[in-house]
């Protein structure tokens, strides 16, 4: 039976950020003076200006750090492999649309929210894929069905720790769903997750879908941060385990 047939009911993004762009995610933009910035931000500029990580993206030509981390997920489990086809949700400012075109990826489609800058090479959406349409929309784009879903989505927490959880859990939540209803078979996914942070069905769904679920920590992320990766391999044909 097609989605069409029996459509599943669709879960909305989180609210769009309300301030910044994708190159303010990045590392090419020009940052204002600590003085005219929150304690919270004044503390984020110095990490970046003292992160490694910030200074190795800088001087190489990603866009962001957080390449290294999809990067080092690479290295490990070979996700991306010449010929190819991605799609990253969430994916300014572009740091993972450029490795997955660095590792020989014939086609890669990116959306967020946000504009992001052109990569040559890459399809750039801004637009909620959860809209209806919008799903469709990058498939054709990207060519056919992906061989690898992305998703290094992330929030703008507001303190309160349940409903922090409760938007971590939903953002993968939607991510899942997208790559278990599009991947092709034998494709991967990877999601960005929180150490402690309990992803609910989602695992089991993963588990239940995928040859092997595993949790990578980069060592690219931050020490003091409690991100981590969900890493799902092999995509099972339908009704297969």
């Amino acid at each position: 039976m097609t989605d069409e047939e029996n459509p599943a009911p669709r879960r909305r993004m989180v609210r769009p950020p309300t301030k910044g762009t994708a190159a303010g995610r990045g590392m090419g933009t020009k940052m204002k003076t600590a003085d005219d910035k929150s304690m919270s931000s004044q503390q984020w500029i110095k990490r970046q200006l003292a992160d490694p990580w910030s200074d190795r993206a800088r001087a190489e030509g990603w866009r962001s750090r957080a390449a290294f981390k999809l990067m080092e997920i690479d290295d490990r489990f070979g996700l991306i492999r010449p010929g190819s086809r991605v799609i990253d949700l969430g994916a300014a400012p572009g740091g993972w649309v450029q490795v997955a075109l660095k590792r020989g990826a014939q086609a890669v489609v990116g959306v967020d929210l946000l504009m992001i800058e052109p990569i040559p090479g890459a399809e750039l959406v801004q637009a909620d894929f959860t809209h209806p349409g919008v799903d469709g929309q990058l498939i054709e784009a990207l060519g056919g069905e992906p061989d690898v879903v992305l998703s290094d989505m992330a929030h703008n927490t507001i303190g309160h720790r349940q409903t922090d959880h409760l938007k971590i859990v939903a953002l993968i939540e939607i991510a899942a769903e997208f790559a278990l209803r599009t991947l092709k078979p034998g494709g991967h996914f990877v999601t960005k997750n929180f150490q402690g942070g309990d992803a609910g069905g989602v695992l089991a769904e993963l588990r239940a879908g995928f040859r092997e679920v595993k949790y990578v920590k980069p060592a690219s992320s931050r020490k003091d941060s409690s991100e981590v990766y969900l890493v799902a391999m092999g995509r099972h044909r339908d009704g297969a385990a």
